[in-house]
């Protein structure tokens, strides 16, 4: 007589194994892009910011406020993976905007003259604050 020692798994247990991972997969999928996708709103955010500084630094030593063509002088670089779109000045006042990865921006201006910046189509701009599109 034969004895049958079998080792292993049975092919439902792998298969429940599975689809477990599956299910897994599937919840952490999308909190993983949330998450992305909120790493890159508050580089964008600090990236402003540091832009606001730039531009008041720029100010007192120029008496203007800088543009795009003025980043270099201004010391002004976006973080890895932003791109700043826009940085337009009006006098007394500015505006920015920057793309982040994903292709949405996000945009801040300062002072009562100052427009949204051109191609800018999220919400409406609140002087100071910035914001991002949806």
């Amino acid at each position: 007589m034969r004895s049958s020692s079998t080792k292993g798994f049975t092919l439902i247990e792998l298969l429940i194994v599975v689809v477990i991972i599956g299910i897994l997969a599937a919840v952490a999928i999308p909190k993983f892009t949330n998450s992305k996708d909120k790493a890159a709103r508050s580089a964008a955010f600090a990236d402003l910011r540091n832009l606001s500084t730039a531009q008041e630094s720029f100010y007192a030593d120029s008496n203007r406020y800088g543009a795009l063509a003025d980043t270099g002088v201004m010391r002004f670089a976006p973080s890895r993976g932003n791109t700043a779109l826009a940085i337009e000045s009006y006098g007394q006042s500015w505006n920015g905007m920057i793309e982040i990865p994903g292709g949405k921006k996000c945009a801040v201006r300062f002072g009562v003259s100052a427009p949204a910046p051109s191609g800018w189509t999220g919400p409406t701009l609140v002087d100071g604050i910035a914001a991002c599109e949806p």
